[in-house]
């Protein structure tokens, strides 16, 4: 056990108050970095001109890592978007294709 479970578990008597520490470090660094992919990918679509053809697959990567961020914020009991969207400038092109999974040829 490292020093900083075993002082928190000092206090406590318990382990469990260490784990739920972690765990919400996890959490909160997972949401972090999914919050970090939607940014990048935005700024990528962003950087792209209407006729780019790799604008199609920004789009596509963009809605994946919103998707993804928005199921992050769920898991931690955070249901409602609307701020999200407005603060990330989410376009509605890629809030329209949230969920959608793109198909893939399969022999």
């Amino acid at each position: 056990m490292t020093d900083k479970r075993a002082m928190l578990a000092g206090i406590s008597g318990s382990i469990l108050p260490v784990f739920e520490y972690e765990a919400a470090e996890e959490a909160a660094s997972s949401l972090g970095h999914a919050g970090s992919r939607v940014e990048i990918t935005l700024a990528a679509l962003r950087g792209c001109a209407g006729g780019d053809p790799s604008r199609e697959e920004w789009v596509s990567d963009a809605a994946v890592a919103v998707y993804h961020y928005f199921i992050q914020r769920e898991i931690m009991g955070m249901r409602r978007h609307e701020g999200v969207i407005r603060e990330y400038a989410i376009p509605g092109e890629v809030l329209a294709r949230l969920g959608a999974i793109k198909r893939r040829n399969i022999r």
